[in-house]
């Protein structure tokens, strides 16, 4: 499955480069489930973020590796691959794409995630959309 969503912010590329960093990532995790960085090595090629998520009568760790970042003129990203995923997902990679826009600054989350069946995808899509979704006025409110 794949989700795609585009968040418009009045600040340079350079300064939304600038902004991604643990602070913004602990902003934008959602309020459920509660959510604690164990790692945040940042969004170079080669670092690495360890999330441990609170489902209240259990937790599950979510390891993902950055396995890729590059920088044009014109567009800066890094490519968050899941090593170990929560027991809903089997497959987790997450494209962080910022793209020059005139003064401003596309911000986009490009996600692709499987679940253990098709079944479970579809009804995952909404659930992961919503998480999604639930970023783009904290984009907004930052990086105005």
């Amino acid at each position: 499955m794949n989700i795609k969503i585009s968040t418009k912010v009045n600040q340079s590329l350079s300064k939304v480069w600038e902004g991604f960093n643990l602070e913004l990532f602990s902003k934008l995790a959602p309020p459920f489930p509660p959510v604690e960085v164990k790692e945040f090595g940042g969004c170079l090629k080669g670092d690495k973020v360890h999330l441990e998520l609170n489902f209240l009568l259990f937790k599950q760790d979510w390891i993902s590796d950055i396995v890729e970042q590059n920088r044009t003129e014109s567009e800066i990203y890094f490519i968050d691959e899941g090593t170990k995923l929560p027991f809903f997902l089997s497959y987790w990679q997450h494209r962080h794409r910022m793209v020059k826009d005139g003064e401003g600054t596309i911000i986009i989350d490009d996600i692709t995630f499987k679940t253990p069946t098709i079944l479970t995808d579809y009804l995952f899509y909404p659930l992961m959309y919503l998480q999604f979704l639930y970023r783009k006025p904290i984009y907004r409110k930052i990086f105005e």
